[in-house]
């Protein structure tokens, strides 16, 4: 027996175009997209609501802040996984690539002890059909940590990893080029005293020369072996932007300025910022500011990173306060990324297209999810 479901009443935004129209989903595949409304008696009225396609995540930590929801404590890793999942679902957020640091600035911090159990409550979890969300994994990985090869090689054949990260946050460049944003951040992270700063910084420094070159080739050779999507992270000069291009990445994560950004779009790279950055209007570390950026149309995807709702309302602002097409701010949160991803599947309400669908109403400015479909099933 077929599975249907008619939306009626709706503003349809489609790749191209906004207009109240009627979207058919037959057995979790868009079927129609029409113009006008329906007389069906079961349609679903969104009483001139926008119909979106649900947002694609790219890049978010927020999984560790279930699983260690303060310090000293450590929540069950499923059910963890299960309040990560809920949090992301409720922002509209339909397909989630779960960001796994292999290295960290720290080597005995929280993200390297629980690194295998996150990975293990995801695919627990999705096996069993526990998740709203459709979880992947991006795995970032730190150069300069010393084990990371060996982190690497112990995920390299697991299918949920789609996609990968070279990160480098090594103290006075890239992120951190302003040593007092390292010590605000890390000291407040990690209640360090000035001296342990010191002594952090003097070994994430060595690491970083004698352990850097050599992992960067490695895993490159790694990653372009399984044929996984690759992206660079925190590029600050023009010369980072240059090396990733001729590595074959595709992904320019959070360039923290605008040379830098300005080459990856003259090199093909897309542009990935983080969307609390939009919101906010300001990055955390000092760096350039994503709407200055999106203002110079130097901007192709946003990633939620630390606050999942923050994807949805980073796009709407990128439309009410930019004066971006809506279509085109859309598509910086679902079709953009589904390409990045090679998810030709979902990301867009066209014909024939994964009826991932989320109905949203904007409340002065502020964009609420009001449903979430998945493959045409309500799960929010």
């Amino acid at each position: 027996m077929k599975r249907e479901a008619v939306f009626n009443h709706c503003r349809v935004v489609t790749p191209d175009e906004v207009f109240r129209g009627t979207v058919q989903v037959i057995d979790g595949t868009i079927w129609a997209v029409d113009p006008g409304s329906c007389t069906t008696p079961s349609a679903l009225d969104l009483e001139g609501d926008y119909l979106l396609p649900g947002l694609i995540e790219l890049h978010t930590d927020n999984l560790e802040k279930h699983l260690i929801p303060r310090p000293g404590v450590r929540w069950p890793e499923v059910a963890a996984t299960v309040s990560h999942d809920a949090a992301i679902a409720a922002a509209g957020i339909t397909t989630v690539f779960d960001a796994l640091a292999l290295g960290d600035i720290k080597e005995d911090s929280d993200r390297i002890r629980e690194v295998y159990a996150m990975a293990g409550s995801i695919k627990l979890a999705k096996g069993q059909g526990l998740l709203r969300a459709d979880h992947f994994l991006h795995l970032r990985c730190e150069i300069c940590y010393p084990t990371v090869l060996e982190l690497f090689a112990s995920f390299a054949d697991e299918p949920l990893v789609r996609l990968v990260s070279l990160m480098d946050h090594t103290p006075g460049q890239r992120q951190f080029v302003r040593m007092e944003k390292f010590f605000q951040y890390y000291q407040g992270k990690y209640s360090l005293n000035d001296s342990e700063m010191r002594q952090l910084i003097q070994r994430r420094q060595e690491n970083q020369k004698r352990f850097s070159e050599g992992h960067r080739g490695e895993l490159l050779r790694m990653f372009h072996q399984r044929g996984l999507s690759i992206a660079s992270h925190d590029d600050t000069t023009v010369e980072h932007v240059q090396e990733a291009a001729s590595s074959g990445i595709v992904l320019c994560e959070f360039p923290t300025t605008k040379e830098a950004a300005e080459t990856a779009r003259q090199l093909g790279l897309v542009i990935l910022m983080g969307a609390p950055n939009m919101v906010l209007g300001q990055s955390q570390s000092g760096n350039i500011s994503a709407r200055e950026l999106a203002k110079e149309d130097l901007l192709d995807v946003l990633s939620s990173d630390y606050v999942p709702m923050s994807l949805l309302h980073g796009a709407f602002h990128l439309h009410q306060e930019l004066e971006w097409p809506l279509p085109k701010a859309v598509r910086v949160v679902s079709a953009n990324p589904a390409r990045v991803a090679n998810l030709s599947d979902r990301g867009t309400i066209e014909v024939g297209k994964r009826a991932d669908l989320i109905r949203v109403k904007s409340y002065d400015h502020l964009p609420l999810v009001k449903g979430i479909w998945r493959h045409g099933e309500l799960i929010c």
